[in-house]
């Protein structure tokens, strides 16, 4: 239950920091979803949020 909420977070924060972080390259993986609507665009980076949770949790486990 708790990698859902911390999942969930990441999202959100991914999606409002996302103008940033694709020039980085973040948010172009396959699984990572951008659409349009109402004249905004939403991008919703699930697999990009998978993968910085997998470092960041093995980074941890490092430490």
């Amino acid at each position: 239950m708790r990698w859902l909420i911390v999942t969930v977070l990441a999202l959100f924060l991914f999606s409002g920091l996302m103008p940033w972080l694709r020039r980085l390259g973040v948010g172009r993986l396959p699984g990572d979803f951008s659409f349009r609507l109402f004249g905004r665009e939403f991008s919703i980076p699930l697999m990009s949020t998978i993968l910085l949770s997998l470092i960041v949790a093995a980074v941890a486990r490092l430490l």
